[in-house]
């Protein structure tokens, strides 16, 4: 709907472009915006005590004129720089895109007792999956100061990705790498 009055608002405002443009330009003088009552009564006092302002404004003054030309500006000011800029915090110089993270999100640099980062998480469920004798709770909680109970709520629930291959494919996959190898020899 909007599009469709925005097609319409656009042809009205350029019907009769041309004349309305002419008309515009040919006008020989603006219009000046109308005066308050109290102006106007200032105006009018000010010509009746003095009649020849008008012609006085409108007059060009020579010596005036003269010493405006010969006014020339030379600046000595130095320009103070931004006071925003911090040395110690300087703009990077490389504005290339960030790559994206391994997880997803920046790892932090320090892990505060009791926590552990995704990384080692995934690291100890996988030890734990492949050699569960070795890597308890209890061993994985002390290399990582965390609690045991903890630890055994983490190995519990969250488990690594396996990858299951059906043995019908592997079958297939089989009988297709046989008949390459014997299209080969022959």
């Amino acid at each position: 709907m909007g599009k469709v009055l925005s097609i319409a608002a656009r042809q009205v405002n350029r019907f009769n472009v041309e004349s309305r443009a002419e008309k515009v330009i040919s006008q020989s003088k603006p219009k000046p915006a109308p005066k308050f009552q109290s102006n106007l009564k200032d105006l009018q006092r000010v010509l009746d005590e003095n009649p020849d302002l008008l012609q006085e404004l409108n007059k060009k003054h020579a010596p005036l004129d003269d010493n405006l030309k010969r006014v020339f500006v030379t600046s000595t000011d130095v320009i103070p720089e931004p006071t925003h800029k911090d040395p110690s915090k300087p703009l990077p110089l490389n504005r290339n895109a960030i790559d994206e993270f391994e997880y997803g999100h920046l790892e932090p640099q320090s892990v505060p007792k009791g926590h552990c980062t995704l990384r080692q998480a995934i690291e100890f469920i996988s030890k734990h999956h492949t050699e569960p004798q070795i890597w308890t709770s209890s061993k994985i909680a002390t290399e990582y100061a965390m609690k045991e109970a903890l630890v055994s709520n983490i190995l519990q629930h969250f488990k690594t990705f396996e990858l299951h291959i059906p043995d019908k494919t592997a079958e297939k996959r089989k009988l297709l790498l046989k008949s390459d190898t014997n299209k080969t020899l022959e």
